[in-house]
C-alpha cells in the first residue's frame, strides 16, 4: 500500500451514532492512519478526557484568536459558546508522519472538511437505525442533562437530513458488522 501522505478519512453523525467508536476501531485495525485532535472551547467530560488527546481545549478567547488568524481548516459555533474546529497545524502534523488523516466530526464539520479536501478525502455518514436507539445510546452515557438531551436529538433529526451529501454511508446497528464495513472502506481508499 502507499504512503497515504494527503488523504482524509472524515467519519459524521449525530453525536451518539457510534462513529468515535468506529474510529478508534479503525485506528487499531488500520496502519498509516493519524487521529485528527479536534479544538473545542467546551468543559472537560470527567477525568478521562485529556488536552492534547481527545481535543485541544481552548478558552472562547484563545478559538477566537485563532479564527482571526485563519488557523482553521473548518470550524463551527456548535451550541452557543461552544466552538469546535479542525487545526490547520494539526492535519499537516499527521500528513508529515507520512499518515492519512482521519476525522471524528459533527456533521456541519464533516461537510466542511469534505469541500475543503475534495477527492483526497472519503466522507462516511455513520447512521443509527433510529432517533430512539440514538436517544437510548445517549442516555447511556450518562453525560447528558434533560435539557441537552433534548437539543441533541433534535439537532440529530436535521443532522440526518445530509446523509446524500456524503461519499458512503455505514448503518451501525450491529458493530461487528458496521466495524468490518468501515476497514474495508477505509483500506479501499487508502490503496
Amino acid at each position: 500500500m502507499s504512503t497515504p501522505t494527503g488523504k482524509a478519512i472524515i467519519f459524521s453523525a449525530p453525536s451518539g451514532s457510534g462513529k468515535t467508536s468506529l474510529v478508534k476501531h479503525l485506528m487499531q485495525q488500520v496502519s498509516n492512519l493519524g487521529f485528527s485532535i479536534s479544538a473545542c472551547t467546551r468543559d472537560k467530560r470527567g477525568r478521562h478526557e485529556v488536552h492534547g488527546r481527545d481535543y485541544y481545549f481552548l478558552s472562547i478567547d484563545e478559538f477566537k484568536k485563532k479564527i482571526d488568524a485563519d488557523a482553521f481548516v473548518e470550524w463551527e459555533e456548535v451550541y452557543a459558546g461552544n466552538f469546535y474546529g479542525t487545526l490547520k497545524e494539526e492535519v499537516h502534523r499527521i500528513w508529515n508522519q507520512g499518515k492519512a488523516v482521519i476525522f471524528d466530526v459533527d456533521v456541519k464539520g464533516g461537510l466542511a472538511l469534505k469541500k475543503y479536501f475534495g477527492d483526497q478525502a472519503l466522507a462516511i455518514f455513520v447512521k443509527v437505525p433510529s432517533l430512539d436507539v440514538l436517544e437510548l445510546r445517549l442516555n447511556d452515557r450518562g453525560t447528558e442533562s434533560e435539557e441537552s438531551l433534548s437539543r441533541r436529538i433534535y439537532k440529530a433529526k436535521f443532522e440526518m437530513t445530509f446523509e446524500p451529501q456524503f461519499d458512503v454511508t455505514v448503518f451501525n446497528d450491529d458493530f461487528t458488522r458496521s466495524s468490518a464495513d468501515a476497514v474495508a472502506l477505509v483500506t479501499e481508499f487508502l490503496k
